[in-house]
C-alpha cells in the first residue's frame, strides 16, 4: 500500500572532484532507489529551497516525497529523520465536517473531530446555497466559509495529538458535488439545471497552499472524484470504504442525509441514482427532527398491549427533539399502535389524549414539557408525518426503481449496506414496517458508520483505492430521477403504509381503517 505521501531516508555520496553530479539529480538518483527505479519530478518553484536543503543537511537525511496520478514528486526535504508523514482524511458533509488525522507510516488514528459546517447561515440546504453563490460575493463567501471550517477542524486535530498544523503533509476530501464545487471556489450554478452538469468531476490533487489551507503548503489535497451533480465523491468513498467495487455478490449501498443516494451492483458493474428522501429525517423537514447527537430520541417503542411509549436518547441526555432513526420508530410505532392510518393520518379516537392540537394542526405528544430538555413538548405534527411519509416514498421508490432498472429482484440482493448516523441507529424492522426498506431478513442489512471518511481514509494510505476511485467514474452508471417517469409513478404507490401492494410486505400487519 503505498501512501499519497512518502519520506524517504536518504544517504547519498558526497560530491567531490571524481563525481560532480548535480545536487538535485544527486537526490532524484538516491530516491529512485526507493520509487522502482523511477526519478520523482522537482516543481519549478521547488528547485532552489530543495537543492539547498539537501546540500545544507550534509546529502543525507528525509526526502518527502509526494505521489500524484502523473508519478512520484519530490516537494521538500529534512534533515535527520522523520515520523510521520501526518495526513487529515475529510468528510465534507453540509451540515457537518469529520475528520481523521492519520499517521501515514503506521496506518495509525492520532486524533479524530468533528463541527458544524458554518456555511448554513447562507442556508441549511445545498439548493439555498447554490442560490446563495449567484449572489453577489456568494460563490467566495461560500468557499471562504468551508476553508475556514477546515482550518479550525485541522488545529483541533494538530492540538489533540500534539503537532504544529504545519508537519500535516496530505489531506484527502470526500463530499457531494455541490460541496466540492463550494470547497474548489468552483461556479455550482449548472448542477442545478437541466442537464445538471458538473464544472469538473475528477480533479487533479492541487497543493494546500494553493487553497489557504493551513497544512503544509505543499501538501496534495486529494479530491474525491463527483460522477454527477447528485453523487460525489462522499458516496465513491463508501463504494471504496465497503468494497463494492470488489464484490462478486450484487450488493447495495445507501446513504440518507441531506438525500438519499443508492448505490447498486458489484465488481462487473455499478449503477446509482440519489433522491430527496432525507431532509425530513434529519431537521430540514419535521419540525421536531434533529441530526444525531445527545439529547436526539434514536429509539422508540410502543407497548402493543396498552400503547405506553418509551424512548432512548443519544448519551441519556434529556430530549430535545428525535433523529432519523426515532422519527422512524415512532411512525412505525403510532401504525402499529392504530394511532394513525395507512395514509399517515392521526386517528383521534384511538390517541385520545395524547393529541393536542396546534396551530399547525393536530400533534402527538412524544415527551411532555415538564421532561424535555428546554421545558417544551416534543411533538410529532400532522404535517411532520406527512413530510415523513414524502420521505419514506421516495426512498422506497429510489430503491425500487434502481433494481428494476437493473433486472435484479431485492432477493438477490447479498447486503444492504446502511451508511452513516442513519445507518448507526436506524432498525430495519421499523422502516420495514413503515414501508421504508424492503421487506427482507434483517439480517441483509448492514450498518457501516460513516463510509465517506472510511474512504477518504483509504485513498490516503492505498494507491490502489486512488487508481480505484478514478476508474469508478468511467465505471458507474448513473440514473437521473429528476426526469425519470417511473420514479414518480412508484412514489404515488408508496404514500402508504406499508404500500398500497401489500403483497409486497407480508411480514407488515395490514389495517384497513
Amino acid at each position: 500500500m503505498e501512501a499519497l505521501v512518502s519520506f524517504l531516508q536518504i544517504k547519498a555520496v558526497v560530491p567531490g572532484l571524481g563525481d560532480n553530479v548535480a545536487d538535485l539529480d544527486r537526490l532524484r538518483r538516491a530516491a529512485a532507489e526507493q520509487l522502482n527505479g523511477v526519478e520523482p519530478r522537482v516543481a519549478y518553484p521547488r528547485l532552489a529551497g530543495l537543492a539547498e536543503a539537501f546540500r545544507a543537511a550534509g546529502f543525507a537525511g528525509t526526502a518527502v516525497v509526494n505521489q500524484p496520478p502523473e508519478g512520484p514528486e519530490l516537494v521538500d526535504f529534512l534533515a535527520g529523520s522523520a515520523a510521520g508523514p501526518l495526513a487529515v482524511a475529510l468528510d465534507l458533509g453540509t451540515t457537518h465536517l469529520e475528520a481523521t488525522l492519520l499517521d501515514l507510516a503506521t496506518s495509525a488514528k492520532l486524533a479524530t473531530g468533528h463541527r458544524e459546517n458554518s456555511q448554513i447561515r447562507f442556508g441549511a440546504d445545498i439548493l439555498s446555497r447554490i442560490h446563495h453563490a449567484a449572489t453577489p460575493g456568494g460563490l467566495a463567501a461560500l468557499h471562504g466559509a468551508i476553508i475556514g471550517d477546515i482550518n479550525e477542524l485541522i488545529r483541533q486535530l494538530a492540538g489533540a495529538a500534539g503537532v504544529p498544523v504545519a508537519v500535516i503533509r496530505a489531506l484527502s476530501v470526500a463530499g457531494n458535488t455541490a460541496m466540492t464545487h463550494f470547497f474548489l471556489n468552483l461556479n455550482p450554478h449548472h448542477l442545478i439545471r437541466e442537464p445538471y452538469i458538473p464544472m469538473v468531476n475528477v480533479v487533479d490533487p492541487p497543493a494546500a497552499g494553493d487553497l489557504k489551507l493551513d497544512i503544509h503548503p505543499a501538501a496534495p489535497v486529494w479530491v474525491l472524484p463527483s460522477v454527477g451533480s447528485y453523487f460525489g465523491g462522499d458516496l465513491l468513498a463508501g463504494i471504496l470504504a465497503i468494497g463494492l467495487d470488489r464484490s462478486e455478490a450484487v450488493a447495495m449501498l445507501i446513504d440518507v442525509g441531506t438525500n438519499a443516494e443508492v448505490i447498486i451492483g458489484n465488481r462487473d458493474w455499478l449503477m446509482a441514482c440519489a433522491g430527496a428522501a432525507g431532509p425530513a429525517l434529519e431537521g430540514g423537514v419535521a419540525r421536531m427532527g434533529m441530526r444525531a447527537g445527545p439529547g436526539a430520541i434514536d429509539h422508540v417503542e410502543f407497548d402493543q398491549a396498552s400503547g405506553a411509549l418509551s424512548y432512548t436518547t443519544i448519551d441519556g441526555a434529556k430530549p430535545r427533539g428525535l433523529c432519523g432513526s426515532g422519527i422512524i420508530d415512532l411512525a412505525a410505532g403510532l401504525y402499529l399502535a392504530r394511532f394513525i392510518d395507512l395514509k399517515g393520518k392521526f386517528r383521534p379516537e384511538a390517541a385520545g389524549s395524547r393529541l393536542v392540537e396546534t396551530p399547525d394542526g393536530p400533534a402527538f405528544v412524544v415527551v411532555p414539557a415538564a421532561d424535555s430538555a428546554d421545558g417544551r413538548p416534543v411533538l410529532m405534527a400532522q404535517i411532520d408525518l406527512d413530510a415523513v411519509m414524502r420521505s419514506k416514498a421516495a426512498m422506497y421508490s429510489i430503491l425500487t426503481t434502481l433494481v428494476n432498472q437493473v433486472g435484479v429482484k431485492f432477493e438477490e440482493l447479498a447486503h444492504i449496506y446502511v451508511a452513516g448516523a442513519f445507518g448507526k441507529h436506524i432498525a430495519p424492522r421499523q422502516a420495514i414496517t413503515l414501508g421504508m426498506l424492503p421487506d427482507l431478513p434483517l439480517a441483509t442489512y448492514q450498518p457501516v458508520g460513516n463510509s465517506s471518511l472510511a474512504g477518504a481514509e483509504l485513498v490516503l494510505r492505498d494507491a490502489g483505492a486512488r487508481r480505484a476511485c478514478r476508474e469508478l467514474v468511467r465505471k458507474i452508471t448513473y440514473l437521473e430521477l429528476n426526469v425519470n417517469q417511473e420514479f414518480m409513478l412508484r412514489f404515488s404507490g408508496s404514500r402508504f403504509i406499508p404500500h398500497t401492494e401489500h403483497r409486497l410486505f407480508p411480514s407488515v400487519p395490514f389495517f384497513k381503517d
